[in-house]
């Protein structure tokens, strides 16, 4: 009888622990989101002068479907753009090479088969395919070739529009400034800014310049009008890209003006080249390009001479000639060669060539309209002697910084219509530590197309409930064993004597 009320006593000891034990598990545990693990993306902007890979990370979860991206890395590709291996397409393939072994360092082994790879081309590529289709496309091949044979994952290659290079760039610029989505300082969460500056772009390569911004009105010509969904909101912006009205595009229309309005001389006067620097090309080499038009029978082989002159107003003048300044089907809401433009608004952004060439002659982020006209005066009355004196003659663009510069002043003043606005113009290449461009746009909008990363969770209980509970698991395996004991070791006496 003793045995088996110290045995009950013991079941029931251990019901009580167990039913406490099973309460502290159940009751007031807590959830904890893990953070999530970054994604990685790869972008190669193959511009018509050169071409750059951008790798960018973010956070597996989204804001509202879209990424919050941060650029990781960049990495200049050796070599012209990949237009210029238009006779050797094998050539564009591997001077990727070096690119992508960087990227293959970066990105951690586990994840690059998941990074989608992109390559977007630009205007170059838009040029060659008005001239030759078959070679473009042979260019394109090449490239993704080269790029399969990394074990990324590879979304790609194609010529992108003038329309998407521009819209890009403003999603990247008003992605930078914070226009879409800020960082709380304390808790670190994603929300969108009660007040927003939306900023406009202006983007010049070397073989188009683009223009982007919300106007005060809604956009007349649906062929310039764009809608962009970020962070769950739609946005509608005026663009333009001007094929042929990049910067070296614009000094070969320069060249043949000239060589036109001499009546085809041998020799021609330049004014936006220095004193005392000449420049000699075939008329081959003139002609090559479809943003010019040819004459029906001249001889290839045949040379022409520019001579410097440094006459900046004459120069600012000749520039005003290789673009319609006049014609507007919707006057006054135009911008140059007709094209329809509402009034610029707001602030702007202008980088690539306007960053470069504004930068090189002191006028970086900003400077005043009078400040601006009279240091390119200046500069462009310098003879070639002293400018090599100065300057490193090794800087392949140390020739057309004044007549590039003349060109942004008609561009931005003539075409564009800056005039009362110039002071809303800011110079930049970055904004916090990110390159302008249209390439981080481009990820961004492409991220409402990469699924996202389930959350982690991981559930618990505070310690010392996790003390208390371990205390009673303890306590129940111990009556377990106690339990047992007496079961199987005490044996006590039946209380009868010896017969």
């Amino acid at each position: 009888m003793v045995k088996q009320k110290v045995l009950c006593a013991v079941v029931v000891a251990l019901g009580c622990v167990s039913i406490i034990t099973l309460i502290l598990t159940l009751v007031q545990h807590h959830t904890v989101d893990l953070p999530h693990r970054m994604q990685y993306g790869m972008v190669f902007d193959a511009g018509s002068t050169h071409t750059s890979l951008f790798i960018y990370r973010w956070p597996g979860n989204k804001e509202n479907n879209t990424g919050v991206v941060s650029q990781m890395l960049v990495c200049k590709v050796k070599g012209g753009g990949i237009s210029s291996y238009a006779e050797d397409p094998p050539g564009a393939g591997l001077s990727l090479k070096e690119c992508l072994d960087s990227a293959l360092a970066a990105i951690p082994a586990k994840q690059q088969r998941t990074t989608p790879v992109y390559l977007g081309a630009t205007a170059g590529m838009r040029i060659l395919q008005l001239k030759n289709h078959t070679q473009s496309g042979q260019v394109l091949e090449q490239v993704t070739k080269a790029i399969r044979g990394y074990p990324f994952d590879f979304q790609g290659a194609r010529i992108l529009t003038g329309m998407e290079e521009g819209a890009y760039a403003w999603i990247t610029v008003n992605y930078l400034q914070g226009g879409f989505v800020e960082q709380y300082s304390y808790a670190g969460e994603w929300v969108h800014p009660k007040t927003r500056m939306i900023w406009g772009a202006l983007d010049m390569g070397g073989s188009s310049t683009q223009i982007t911004f919300t106007p005060s009105q809604p956009v007349q010509d649906p062929a310039s009008a764009l809608v962009s969904k970020l962070y769950g909101y739609e946005y509608e912006v005026y663009t333009h890209s001007y094929l042929c009205y990049g910067k070296e595009q614009a000094m070969r229309q320069l060249l043949v003006h000239l060589l036109k309005t001499s009546g085809f001389n041998h020799s021609v006067w330049h004014p936006c080249y220095h004193l005392g620097y000449n420049l000699t090309l075939t008329l081959g080499d003139l002609y090559k390009s479809p943003c010019v038009a040819r004459p029906v029978i001249f001889d290839p082989a045949s040379e022409v001479t520019f001579t410097g002159t440094s006459e900046p107003q004459l120069c600012l003048n000749q520039m005003k000639n290789i673009m319609n300044l006049t014609e507007c089907s919707l006057a006054p809401a135009c911008g140059f060669n007709g094209v329809y433009q509402p009034p610029v608004i707001g602030r702007f952004f202008a980088f690539s060539t306007y960053y470069y060439t504004f930068d090189f002659l002191g006028l970086a982020p900003q400077s005043s309209l009078s400040e601006a006209t009279s240091t390119i005066d200046t500069f462009c009355k310098r003879t070639w002697e002293s400018l090599k004196k100065e300057y490193s003659d090794k800087d392949q663009y140390l020739r057309d910084y004044c007549a590039t510069a003349n060109y942004i002043m008609t561009v931005l003043l003539d075409g564009y219509k800056f005039n009362q606005t110039w002071e809303n113009i800011y110079f930049q290449r970055q904004v916090a530590d990110t390159d302008i461009g249209w390439t981080l746009g481009y990820m961004l909008n492409l991220t409402n197309l990469i699924p996202s990363e389930l959350p982690l969770v991981l559930t618990g209980v505070q310690r010392g409930q996790w003390a208390t509970g371990v205390f009673f698991i303890v306590f129940a395996v111990l009556l377990s064993f106690t339990g047992l004991s007496i079961l199987w070791l005490w044996k006590p006496q039946d209380g009868r004597g010896d017969p």
